[in-house]
């Protein structure tokens, strides 16, 4: 059956592969069909081989539950996966990550005008950003309860570093003639930062916010493994391992993977619309 099993999904693999390597050099390469079918066929072709192999080998659904398994549990279990998600995604991670990007951009700004600030907050965000999860979790659960609040707080430290290193950066990316050319037309700061300077680093600043688009989600993820109430992601997937229903703990997996690709999508999108002007982003 070992035997069998592994010629299946080899066959299948090479039938994967074969397909999307007729796509993806063939003449219609560059439309948008295909574009998305090369994707969709690697994805199917991978959910295919894990079906097949957990099927075949006969492994215990406590071990690696089947897709179709998952699927299922996914199909009954919507209510309180949408109950997981609004209070982990919509409440935790969506409301600390508004509020660390708020903060992350208030403070850049100050950094940028004073030197003195941007020697000193650099140093500690960096301090900030290298705290471990496990440490200041229980902590801001101690302090604000185990509600979302303490997961939006958990997020907001964890998404603050890496967009205010960006935005920092990004805003001292102009050139001196550019900053000259500012100043011979009477700017003052103000009109030079919102006329200049940011839209200028809005690459920068776009590039920090996808990065913590992924760190809010697991972030809040995380915090709810050291106290939330009966509803959350976290909550529902440390105690699905303890009753050993690790279909309910995939089909988690599956609303945070869709949920973090959704929301790094929307951001590249806003991305491309704001920042048309800039090379990587012509066609």
């Amino acid at each position: 059956m070992t035997g069998t099993a592994i010629i299946s999904a080899l066959a299948l693999w090479a039938a994967g592969w074969f397909i999307n390597a007729r796509l993806a050099n063939g003449a219609a390469a560059k439309t948008r069909l295909v574009k998305l079918l090369v994707p969709a066929i690697f994805g199917l072709t991978l959910l295919i081989m894990w079906e097949l192999l957990v099927r075949l080998l006969e492994v215990s659904p406590i071990i690696l539950p089947p897709p179709t398994m998952i699927a299922e549990r996914f199909a009954n279990e919507l209510p309180t996966l949408w109950a997981d998600f609004v209070q982990t995604i919509i409440k935790g991670a969506m409301t600390g990550y508004v509020i660390g990007m708020l903060a992350a951009f208030g403070v850049a700004v100050l950094a940028d005008r004073s030197d003195f600030l941007t020697r000193g907050i650099l140093p500690v965000g960096g301090f900030m950003a290298a705290l471990p999860i496990v440490g200041i979790a229980p902590i801001f659960v101690r302090w604000l309860g185990s509600d979302w609040q303490s997961k939006a707080a958990v997020v907001a430290v964890m998404v603050f570093f890496p967009i205010l290193v960006n935005t920092v950066a990004g805003l001292r990316d102009t050139t001196a003639m550019q900053r000259d050319l500012m100043r011979t037309y009477g700017a003052g700061y103000w009109p030079t930062l919102f006329k200049l300077r940011l839209p200028a680093a809005m690459p920068f600043i776009f590039n920090g916010l996808k990065i913590a688009t992924t760190l809010a989600l697991i972030g809040a993820i995380v915090a709810e493994f050291f106290g939330s109430p009966t509803v959350g992601m976290g909550f529902r997937i440390s105690t699905s391992v303890g009753r050993l229903a690790l279909d309910m703990v995939w089909a988690e997996i599956v609303v945070a993977a869709l949920a973090g690709s959704t929301l790094y999508g929307l951001m590249a999108w806003i991305e491309g619309r704001v920042t048309f002007w800039h090379p990587s982003q012509r066609k």
